[in-house]
Formats: C-alpha cells, structure tokens, sequence
C-alpha cells in the first residue's frame, strides 16, 4: 500500500533491477538520490515506491504488490511505525483467540460503576465549558483561537457523557442515563437516541466493510459513479476529512427511515428535543450577542468539537495496516483488538475529554466506563501488548490517514486517490505536499 510520506534521501550506486519485481521504469547504471515512499514487507503484501534522480530529470518506479498484506516479522513492524507516525504496531492476533478471551483476562473492577467518578466527570464538562464561555467574552480577538479550542473540547467532553450513557455505563439508573445523555448532546445538537443505535451498530461491526457505521474505506464504485461525487469524495477524505463528522451527523441521525419501527418512537423524542434546543436557544443567544456572538459562542466551538469528533474516529480505526473486512472473512477479537487503535494526546485534551482515546479496552467491552479505561488498558497491555497499536498523536499519523488511507482494496486495504484519479486528486497533492510530517 503506498504511503507517500517524505524520508531523507540518500545517493548509493544504482544496482541492476530484476524485471519480476515490476518495476515500470528503466534504470540507468550511475549514481542516483533515491526517496522511498513505502517498503516492500518480506514475504507479505504491499506497495514499494521510490523517486530516483539523474541528473535534472526524476523518474518514478513503483515494486508492484507480491503477497499477503500483514506484517509478521518484528523489525518490518518497526520501520512501519516510523513511517505511519506509530509508537508500537501489533502483531496479527492469531485466529484461535476470541473476543471471550480476551475480555476474561480484564479485572472485574474496571466494569464496576462509581457514580462519585461518573458525576465527577460532569463537573469538570461543566466547569471548563463555562471558563471557556468566560474566556470568550473577555478575550481579545488574537486569542480567540485559544479560546475555542478550550471551549471546543470541553464541549467535546459532553459527547464523551452522553456517549457512555448511551453505552449504559454511566449510571446503574437507566432513566438518569437517558436523561443525562440527552441534555449532554443538547449543546453538540446531537440526537442522542439515533446516535445510540447507530453507534451500536459500529461497536459490534468494527472494521467491518459494508456493516460499520463509522469511518470506512471509499469504494471504489463510488469513485467510478459520478465526477460530482468523485471530487466532494476527494475533498471529504482528504482536507475536510477533520469535518468529516458534520455530514456523517447530518446522514445518519435524522432519517427516520434509518431505524427500525421498534427504534422511531425514542428517535422522535430525541429529534424534539434538538429541535427545541435550536428553536430556543440559537434566537437566545442571537437576542443576547447578536449574529456575530452566535457564531463566537456557539458555531466556532462547536466545530472544535467536530475537529477532535473527526479526528477521534479515523485514528481509532483507519491506518494503511489496519483490514476493513467482510462479514464472511470478519473476526470480532481481530477487529477489536488488532483493528483499533490506542492514541495518546496531550494531558489537558485527556482530561476534558475523560480518556476517550484510551479506546481499544472501549471496544473490548463497551461496559467499561470511561474513568476505567485507563486501568483497563494497562490490564490489556500486560496480557495482550504486542497485539496492540498504539501511537502518540502527531502529524505524520494524520498525514498518513488522509493522504494514504482512501479507496478499498482487499489485498492492500487503502489505495490513495491519486492512484485512482491522479487528474482529480489535486488535494491530496496539496496535503501530501504541505502537511507537516513530524512525530
């Protein structure tokens, strides 16, 4: 699969390439600059790229996929690490391990509910969003960046909230954590019953092609259909992929031929209540600050949220390694474990948002409240460490996702869209180009 990131050159003598390999392009004996963009994995599937330099002219020569696409060998792991912004990325879980098994091995206390520490995470939501409202009243305009960056996450942390009452690992009253679930996603605008059913759906299809309701490959169909919906395709997974969350809002959570009848009655009441929401408090806070105050206040914050929203989920599951199967070929422990990925940010972002990114245990066992997971995943790491993927937020990890991790294919998972519609996929050009690539 090709990763086109960028990594120092080096000059060597051109050594004579054998035509099995696929190269496209002939070389010349001389000394050559050559850039890899990926590597070639021993014995397993993927894409080898490198740019070699001649005098002025640069040619591009491309090994073509040879095997299967999972990395088994220890120090193969190590340079993809490196070159996709991972700090560990796990070996393939061996097919006899269940998602039973795995879960047996989780101390009992990390299921338990504390409603002092479910309670205690509402305060700091509340508390820091109300800074955050403090801090954009009094801020002048150069720190209003900082401002809704704070208020934005906070927000952030309200999703986290309703996100585990909807899991039912809030509170052990289930009409609390309805009650408390929905005015959490009140601020976000977030139907809290829809999201509960489809967000469901994406803990027991993880990683699945067809089935999953969150982040997952572009088919190829799509690409092909139509070059209205080709260039938004491209747009969307590429620099607006950290919006991307708007339109997924916005597709899954206010049809209600989307759920089942037994489902309409709860998404009807959750559909009120966001409507009231906009109805009352949006001319509230126009009456009160006026257009410009509302977009201050509310809008920009909210988009924050959305950021952090976007950029949670694709990083918790999408990375050139990590397989979007089909059912027929679907393993649960391997999904779940294996397909997701733990991702460290900086303290403040941990706290406001109540450890969400400490999500592989979360998709271990969705009962685990969020105040757990921290322990949980140590659990994990003591039992289970070397199958997992783990890396520190940076921007070759996200310069990987949205400039590699595009169009569905079964043997390299991802193929970028420039492979696809190179004379459409300027964007991804653009990103590939500017985009920091630091770790």
């Amino acid at each position: 699969m090709a990763c086109r990131l960028s990594h120092p050159t080096f000059h060597l003598e051109a050594l004579p390439v054998r035509a099995s390999c696929g190269v496209r392009s002939k070389v010349s004996p001389g000394i050559y600059c050559l850039k890899w963009r990926t590597f070639q994995h021993r014995g397993r599937v993927s894409y080898q790229s490198l740019s070699y330099k001649k005098s002025t002219k640069v040619v591009q020569a491309a090994v073509l996929p040879i095997s299967a696409p999972l990395v088994e060998n220890e120090e193969q792991r190590k340079q993809m690490c490196g070159m996709y912004g991972f700090t560990q990325i796990g070996e393939p879980l061996p097919d006899n391990i269940t998602l039973k098994n795995v879960m047996d091995t989780l101390p009992k206390k990390v299921f338990e509910i504390d409603d002092m520490k479910a309670w205690k995470s509402v305060l700091i939501s509340v508390t820091s969003y109300a800074l955050g409202i403090f801090m954009l009243s009094k801020a002048p305009w150069y720190l209003l960046p900082l401002a809704w960056a704070w208020t934005g996450t906070a927000l952030t942390g309200f999703f986290v909230i309703g996100h585990d009452c909807a899991h039912k690992s809030f509170s052990r009253n289930k009409l609390v954590e309805d009650i408390v679930g929905t005015l959490a996603f009140l601020p976000l605008i977030y139907p809290y019953e829809p999201w509960r059913f489809k967000h469901d759906r994406h803990h027991a299809k993880t990683n699945m092609l067809s089935e999953d309701t969150a982040w997952h490959p572009v088919w190829r169909e799509e690409i092909d259909s139509s070059p209205v919906l080709r260039k938004a395709i491209i747009l969307g997974y590429g620099p607006f992929r950290p919006w991307m969350s708007i339109a997924h809002w916005l597709m899954w959570h206010f049809d209600l031929k989307k759920f089942r009848p037994a489902e309409v009655g709860r998404v009807k009441i959750s559909l009120a209540c966001v409507f009231a929401f906009i109805a009352i408090g949006w001319p509230l806070i126009v009456y009160k600050t006026g257009i410009l105050g509302w977009i201050k206040f509310w809008f920009m914050p909210w988009m924050v949220y959305h950021f952090w929203m976007s950029t949670f989920t694709m990083v918790h599951h999408t990375a050139p390694h990590i397989p979007f199967k089909t059912s027929e070929e679907w393993n649960a422990a391997q999904a779940q474990l294996g397909g997701t990925v733990h991702c460290n940010y900086p303290r403040w972002i941990e706290i406001l948002c109540h450890d969400i990114n400490v999500h592989i245990p979360h998709h271990i066992s969705s009962k685990i409240p969020s105040y757990n997971l921290q322990q949980a995943h140590q659990s994990l790491r003591e039992n289970w460490g070397k199958y997992l993927n783990e890396a520190n937020w940076n921007w070759r990890l996200m310069k990987t996702i949205m400039t590699t991790c595009h169009v569905y294919n079964k043997e390299q998972f991802y193929v970028p869209f420039d492979d696809v519609s190179p004379r459409e996929s300027q964007p991804i050009t653009f990103l590939r180009k500017f985009m920091p690539d630091y770790t």
